[in-house]
């Protein structure tokens, strides 16, 4: 799904008005939150509490417009510890009620201004409750937020919204996965040597097996199962990631060569849905999630 950005030169964004338009014809006024421009993904909700910059992070949301459920928005601001990645990745960002005073001792910058550095159009001030109910009905839709002072008719945004491709069939891991192999060193004793292929990995999961003892060789999307055994692994992990995994054959094609070796694997959302097509199953979208 195509993201087109255009992004604001001022960081007085909630004095620009924004509209949400949703595939079905639904429709949200509010101001915009981040960068002003346009952009289109998958509208998808998340009902974390807290962790906003671990959400906006994650390669998993890569393509897809998240709203938040939770009404207050940014209240700690962005700091440089949490991030899962190097970049923010979702597409758009939807919020009720942003903070206008971020207030935390790890705080270096407001989140309104992040969204603005990093050039991710968002919409605030619209019924994230109301809108979420109707993702949660109707199940997850195409979606586009347009801002600025010059907005197209209702008609010609939608007729925009419904001309983005779908999430299904969408190949997404390469490009939110490492190109090139690295290694998280164990923290203490080395007891493990895990392989790990990054198919959206977030930062953090690498960090907690090295707490454990384990030394982790984070591999590209586009390993094979010779790149896999080279690092002599204990075990074999399959991260999580965007995307649909029916067009995965090259990651299901290692699986089932670790599967064959009866090495010990292990994975997680994206990882799982390889493994059941790597024993044979198909997989199918969820209505929403």
């Amino acid at each position: 799904m195509a993201t087109s950005v255009r992004p604001s030169r001022t960081t007085h964004t909630s004095l620009s008005p924004a509209v949400l338009v949703l595939e079905d014809g639904r429709i949200f006024r509010g101001r915009a939150y981040g960068a002003v421009g346009e952009t289109f993904g998958e509208a998808v909700f998340s009902t974390g509490m807290t962790g906003y910059q671990e959400t906006l992070t994650d390669p998993s949301y890569h393509r897809q417009v998240v709203v938040m459920t939770a009404p207050h928005v940014g209240n700690t601001g962005v700091n440089d510890e949490d991030p899962e990645s190097s970049r923010i990745w979702v597409a758009g960002y939807v919020v009720r009620d942003p903070a206008r005073v971020p207030s935390n001792w790890r705080s270096r910058r407001s989140l309104d201004e992040e969204l603005v550095r990093q050039g991710v159009v968002g919409i605030s001030g619209i019924d994230t409750r109301a809108l979420t109910r109707h993702l949660r009905e109707r199940g997850a839709m195409r979606v586009g937020i347009f801002s600025g002072e010059t907005v197209a008719a209702d008609a010609e945004l939608l007729a925009k919204v419904q001309e983005q491709p779908q999430m299904k069939g969408a190949n997404l891991s390469a490009e939110v996965a490492t190109k090139e192999a690295y290694v998280v060193p164990a923290i203490g004793e080395k007891r493990f040597t895990v392989a790990a292929v990054d198919l959206g990995i977030k930062g953090m999961t690498p960090h907690r097996m090295a707490e454990r003892g384990i030394e982790v060789h984070v591999l590209p999307a586009t390993a094979t199962v010779e790149d896999v055994y080279a690092v002599g692994p204990d075990g074999v992990f399959f991260s999580n990631g965007p995307g649909d995994p029916a067009t995965a054959d090259g990651p299901v094609a290692v699986m089932q060569g670790v599967l064959e070796r009866k090495t010990p694997l292990f994975g997680i959302c994206f990882g799982n849905q390889i493994l059941g097509r790597a024993l044979g199953f198909g997989t199918y979208k969820l209505k929403y999630g």
